[in-house]
């Protein structure tokens, strides 16, 4: 296969979450907890939770249509589809799924799973396929529905996770390319700071034949060292990835980062010199959608009509692994 160079154009954008909301309210008659003590520490106020009758494939399949209807495409139309997340309807995955559900039949469609890092991952990703010519059109979305794996007894982990999914619609473009800079990272040495842990158990099938079956714990988080771990990282790898596209902090016109923590958010902020009127936050109104938080914001930002084509954008991903990651990119063709 001979291969053509050729940029990235971010044409459209989507989001979906589940229609169940649970308040700070809510939260304080099932734990020891209060609204106040909620949003000093977290800045959330609510979050939607995905009922029984709600999958992951549905709530990207949504996300998807609405971030393709922007770009003006049809599903037949797309090329590759990356699902990004950490919570698939399927062990095997859920990309498939979503593919089937948009009859999006021409294109190949895998998961990436790197969990709060997934969206800036997985944009990476796919503006790798499409700069060396082998895919024009592609979906990426980033969804999760934490709900499930989490301890709804643990006051201190509960509070923080919602439900969502988030999509953007990547093209290949031959005037410039939209992806300005980069930077990803990741250390296993910090992975028990945040994990979501398979738990076996020993199985006898014949003499001196044994194998472990089992299931997944809850999420598990030491909260101090994840947030010690963002605000010292995070500036780090969005400043490196800055440099990658040749600017600097005063040209960024948004920063979107993780909505994981509202005092992370700030801090992070703080040491980047940006002030608070170039960060885009909706934290508030759906905690931590792990995937998904990048691209919800985004496409709130876009829709409201704060972010305009040309708009530079910086975005950043931490959790899980532990990875990090940053990505630089102009907004539209």
């Amino acid at each position: 296969m001979k291969y053509t160079q050729q940029g990235i154009a971010i044409t459209g954008c989507g989001s979906a979450t589940p229609k169940q909301i649970l308040s700070n309210e809510d939260l304080s008659q099932m734990v020891d907890t209060s609204d106040e003590w909620i949003k000093t520490r977290t800045g959330i106020s609510t979050r939607h939770l995905a009922s029984l009758d709600n999958s992951l494939s549905q709530l990207g399949a949504k996300a998807a249509s609405q971030a393709l209807s922007m770009a003006g495409l049809e599903a037949s139309e797309i090329d590759l589809i990356v699902l990004a997340t950490s919570t698939a309807d399927d062990l095997f995955g859920s990309a498939c799924q979503i593919q089937s559900l948009l009859g999006a039949s021409r294109a190949v469609a895998f998961d990436l799973t790197a969990a709060c890092s997934g969206f800036v991952f997985g944009l990476i990703t796919v503006a790798q396929f499409i700069r060396m010519g082998v895919y024009r059109n592609v979906l990426l979305i980033g969804g999760d529905i934490l709900s499930r794996w989490v301890d709804w007894s643990d006051r201190n982990s509960c509070v923080l996770f919602g439900d969502g999914a988030g999509a953007v619609v990547c093209q290949a473009t031959e005037s410039r390319d939209g992806l300005l800079g980069f930077e990803m990272c990741s250390d296993g040495n910090y992975n028990s700071f945040l994990n979501l842990a398979y738990q076996p158990q020993s199985k006898s099938l014949v003499h001196e034949v044994s194998i472990a079956q089992g299931g997944y714990e809850f999420i598990t988080m030491n909260g101090r060292e994840v947030y010690r771990f963002a605000v010292a990282k995070v500036p780090e790898v969005i400043e490196k990835a800055l440099y990658r596209a040749e600017l600097g902090t005063d040209d960024v016109d948004w920063l979107i980062l993780h909505q994981a923590n509202q005092r992370i958010m700030d801090a992070v902020a703080s040491r980047l010199n940006i002030p608070d009127e170039k960060v885009i936050s909706n934290v508030a109104n759906y905690g931590n959608t792990s995937a998904a938080s990048i691209p919800l914001a985004l496409n709130e930002a876009v829709r409201n009509g704060k972010i305009q084509p040309g708009n530079i954008i910086a975005i950043s991903g931490f959790g899980a692994g532990l990875t990090w990651g940053a990505a630089i990119f102009q907004w539209g063709n």
